[in-house]
C-alpha cells in the first residue's frame, strides 16, 4: 500500500492488531507500533524539543488497484506527502500519506500544507475518523523500505497503516518505523 508512482506495489501482508501478537516485535518498538493516537503528537509529547517533523516535497502519481481498494476510492491518481519524524537529529519514522484526487478536490488546502504536519492538522479538526490499524513487517528489499532507507538496511522495517476520512473524503496514513525507533 502507499507506493504511488515512485515504485511498484509491495507484495506486503498487512495484518490486523489481533494477528500482530504472534509476531516478533522488539520491546522498545512495540508500544510505539501498537499505541493509539497520532504518532506525531505522541513523539512531540515524549521528546519535546528533541523532536522535529520535516515535510518532504509532495508528488502526484497513479494509484495502484490495491491502494484504491484500501482507500475505498476509484480515483486513478492522487498526491503523496511524506514527513520525516526525527528525534535527536535521527530519522525515527517516516509518515506517508496518500490523498486521492477526490479528497484534494473536496479539501484543496491539503495540497498546500508546506512544512505543517498533516497528522497534527488532522488531529485539530472535527469530522476526522480513523479506521483500525493494520501492521506489516516490510522486507529489506520492499520498495517502501528502500524508499525510507535507500540501500542502508539489511533488515526490514515495521509499518502500520490506517484509513482516515475527513468529512467523508478518504486518505491513507502509513508510518514506517526506522532503526532509530527500534524498527529495523
Amino acid at each position: 500500500m502507499l507506493n504511488v508512482s515512485r515504485s511498484r506495489p509491495d507484495p506486503v501482508e498487512w495484518v490486523p492488531a489481533e494477528r500482530l501478537g504472534g509476531r516478533e516485535v522488539g520491546a522498545v518498538l512495540r508500544p510505539w507500533l501498537i499505541g493509539q493516537g497520532w504518532l506525531t503528537q505522541r513523539l512531540r509529547e515524549k521528546f519535546r524539543e528533541r523532536f522535529e517533523c520535516r515535510a518532504g516535497d509532495p508528488w502526484t502519481g497513479l494509484l495502484s488497484g490495491e491502494e484504491r481498494a484500501f482507500l475505498g476510492a476509484s480515483d486513478p491518481a492522487g498526491l503523496v506527502r511524506e514527513e520525516w519524524l526525527r528525534v535527536d537529529g535521527h530519522d525515527w519514522a517516516l509518515c506517508r500519506a496518500v490523498l486521492p484526487d477526490s479528497t484534494l478536490t473536496a479539501h484543496p488546502w491539503l495540497a498546500e500544507l508546506g512544512e505543517s504536519s498533516l497528522p497534527e492538522m488532522l488531529a485539530q479538526l472535527s469530522g476526522v475518523t480513523r479506521g483500525p490499524y493494520e501492521y506489516a513487517r516490510l522486507t529489506a528489499d520492499a520498495p517502501l523500505a528502500r524508499a525510507a532507507l535507500g540501500e542502508r538496511t539489511r533488515e526490514g522495517l515495521w509499518a502500520r497503516r490506517t484509513r482516515l476520512r475527513l468529512r467523508g473524503a478518504p486518505l491513507a496514513l502509513q508510518e514506517l518505523f526506522l532503526p532509530a525507533a527500534g524498527g529495523g
